[in-house]
């Protein structure tokens, strides 16, 4: 029999969205070929959405030639036209140079030699496999319990290739950190795997009319080349010597317990900080993965900023740790980072808390926001912002991923309109002060009620107040709206406006209590009336 094939630049394992409003499955090459001919990414998993963009934006920068700035062939005045011309073309990428890219390289998922995004020396340099449930985001796998999925590690079901392919895409970006399948390199056995590097973080993209003004309206601004660095896509790695036969040589390829090499400009930058590996076992025909190999590609750190993500300044941190990425929270509306996007960045200075005692730190925008005032007139009025989440921890538990879309906004930005963005930036802020102050007076009250008689100690609940919990639940769904009306009102104060969203929510919330507990109208009270305090 012939050895299984799934070769993903021609394979249909990509969802996309034709203008025309039609879904189709396409490969990698002919989502280039079409990008001008396609509206968006219609990938069901938001977290490999994200993943998948970041590589076409790579292939992208290779087939336009806007890579040529990373050697120094194009300054980047030269590099913000260049951008611009292509976005005047009608057709697209060039077809003759996509197919010259993508001949040049091995995208077979199950090559012998280049597997596409995984490692071949896994099979010789791990004794176990994970197991096809390991692989795939949301079954139960080992001894967890199957709450949600029919899938037991008893009875594991194979996996589509071209599934396989988009949580291969997960595992690299999103991966867990911790226990993992035990891999012997030179000599040196270990089980542990360090998070991926976009793990538990929220991303942003520009949005154009099309996929390809939105793989160019997302391209990285150049950087300064690396002296003595290649910059090379997983993909585009040079071959081992070639074997006999044609099983992988565990000491051939990249060395994990090497230094890696510098973070270059697109293409490390976005395709090549995964520090987990795969392997994926194929069914007889290929169209099928039936279980895999995941353990740990690098122990190293690999210190980036992605142009894709917020970042949070902690002026007063190692410089190793001075960036730290917005993370995803899957109870935060989108409208909350609004500013964060618009703002040109160091005008907002915030009180962090991310650790304890709380830091001060500045917002940054995302580096691929940077350019965009260089795109023409009538694209930046369009663009739009994507947005994925993947609402995790920062070791092994995922809650939830999700995805979000903006209207036009660019239009807003502090570059173009100051004023309003910076009546965006007060009004997210006054809304943010006053769900502080909501918290705060609804677990007063809560512990004004359920504490004994004469306890005035103060002290604060162990656990979130279920009167907070549902105050929270009815706050921020009114403040949105409250918050888009402040937008086309600018002489109404925003901080009375959610101060009665507030106190809306609070008595809501706790109108039942009132006829159940004796003190709660007298607790509710004190509440309401410190939030009417902050109206100004």
């Amino acid at each position: 029999m012939p050895a299984p094939h799934y070769a993903t630049d021609r394979e249909p394992c990509i969802p996309v969205l034709f203008l025309n409003e039609r879904q189709e499955y396409l490969g990698w090459r002919d989502v280039l070929l079409h990008a001008h001919l396609i509206q968006d990414l219609a990938l069901p998993l938001p977290p490999a959405a994200s993943a998948a963009l970041r590589l076409l934006v790579a292939m992208a920068a290779r087939v336009s030639g806007l890579d040529a700035q990373a050697d120094g062939r194009m300054t980047a005045r030269q590099w913000a036209q260049r951008r611009r011309d292509l976005l005047k073309n009608p057709e697209g990428f060039d077809p003759g140079t996509v197919h010259d890219y993508f001949d040049r390289y091995i995208w077979d998922l199950f090559h012998p030699q280049r597997p596409f995004l995984q490692d071949p020396r896994l099979a010789a340099q791990c004794e176990k496999r994970a197991g096809i449930n390991k692989l795939v985001f949301g079954r139960p796998e080992g001894n967890n319990l199957s709450w949600l999925s029919p899938h037991t590690d008893t009875h594991p079901q194979p996996v589509p290739s071209d599934q396989a392919l988009w949580h291969l895409l997960i595992h690299h970006y999103y991966g867990a950190a911790g226990q993992c399948s035990v891999r012997t390199v030179s000599g040196r056995s270990l089980g542990r795997a360090k998070a991926g590097p976009l793990r538990s973080t929220l991303s942003f993209h520009p949005l154009g009319r099309t996929l390809y003004e939105t793989l160019l309206a997302g391209m990285p601004k150049p950087s300064r080349p690396w002296p003595d660095a290649e910059d090379r896509c997983p993909w585009e790695e040079p071959l081992p010597a070639p074997d006999p036969d044609d099983s992988p040589d565990p000491d051939d390829g990249p060395d994990p317990d090497a230094a890696p090499p510098p973070v270059s400009s697109p293409g490390r930058l976005l395709t090549g900080r995964s520090r987990h590996a795969a392997l994926l076992i194929p069914s007889a025909d290929g169209r099928q993965v039936t279980d895999a190999y995941l353990t740990w590609a690098t122990q190293k750190k690999l210190p980036a900023l992605d142009p894709y993500l917020i970042h949070h300044v902690h002026p007063d941190q190692h410089v190793t740790k001075r960036h730290k990425p917005r993370p995803a929270d899957a109870d935060r509306a989108l409208w909350r980072d609004l500013d964060a996007l618009l703002l040109a960045g160091d005008e907002d200075d915030r009180k962090g808390k991310t650790g304890k005692g709380g830091k001060n730190y500045t917002v940054q925008r995302p580096d691929a926001f940077t350019t965009l005032n260089d795109l023409p007139p009538d694209l930046r009025a369009d663009l739009r912002v994507r947005v994925y989440g993947f609402d995790q921890d920062d070791k092994t538990v995922n809650r939830t991923w999700y995805t979000a879309l903006t209207p036009p906004i660019w239009l807003w930005t502090q570059e173009h309109d100051p004023a309003a963005a910076e009546r965006i930036a007060e009004c997210r802020k006054a809304a943010e002060e006053i769900g502080e102050h909501l918290d705060t007076a609804s677990k007063a009250a809560w512990s004004h009620v359920t504490s004994p008689v004469g306890d005035r100690t103060g002290r604060p609940p162990k656990r979130l107040p279920p009167w907070t919990r549902s105050a929270r639940t009815l706050y921020w769904p009114r403040a949105e709206n409250t918050f888009w009306a402040l937008l086309d009102d600018s002489t109404h104060p925003p901080h009375a406006a959610f101060a009665a969203d507030a106190i809306h929510a609070l008595r809501t919330a706790t109108r039942p209590a009132i006829a159940q507990h004796f003190r709660a109208a007298e607790a509710i009270a004190l509440a309401v009336d410190q939030l009417r305090r902050h109206r100004h």
